[in-house]
């Protein structure tokens, strides 16, 4: 069972993907975190991601694509996949459907966390104080939420387009929100 965590900064679709995962037996792929692993272990893709990284370039989706494809191939994905905030652009949801499409499968749902911006920028204020990140202020928060909010609208249409996309309440405890998903996704 493949599924897709889409929505901004601070609305739990980490927190929401690791219960997901760990209630489906699959495993969550992040994409920063692909990226930090493949850079810390020298693999090919890592030393070549960390050429754009160590130049403050995005690293390219070609780069990603493959390492997500990487993990799809690994024995752990048998049973399905929960990807954390990827795709990202149009092109990559084409990338990750030729991916699931060479399995022989497609993303079962796309969940996208609905959470009011006042609660998105309390909780990113709140995590970076825990964190001492004196980089994040209520207004680089609202210019990275409207970034957020332009790049990913057309990639909302795209699912929506192809039935596959849930609007998901990201409000509330998280065992709240964990029963919403698993409403979303039926399991």
């Amino acid at each position: 069972m493949n599924i897709i965590l889409l929505g901004p900064s601070g609305s739990g679709k980490g927190t929401q993907g690791a219960i997901l995962a760990r209630r489906l037996s699959v495993p969550t792929i992040a994409t920063g975190e692909l990226l930090g692993d493949a850079v810390q272990r020298s693999t090919e893709l890592g030393r070549e991601a960390k050429q754009y990284m160590d130049r403050g370039e995005l690293v390219p989706d070609e780069i990603i694509v493959r390492l997500v494809g990487e993990q799809l191939a690994s024995p752990d994905a048998e049973r399905g996949i929960v990807l954390d905030g990827f795709p990202r652009t149009i092109r990559q949801a084409e990338a990750v459907n030729r991916l699931l499409a060479e399995r022989g499968e497609g993303a079962r749902a796309v969940l996208l966390f609905d959470v009011p911006e006042e609660e998105l920028v309390r909780r990113l204020l709140a995590r970076a104080s825990a964190e001492a990140r004196s980089d994040e202020t209520p207004e680089t928060i609202r210019q990275r939420l409207d970034v957020y909010r332009r790049s990913t609208a057309p990639l909302v249409g795209y699912y929506r387009e192809l039935g596959v996309l849930t609007i998901v309440p990201g409000t509330g405890t998280v065992e709240e929100v964990a029963d919403a998903v698993k409403r979303a996704v039926g399991k």
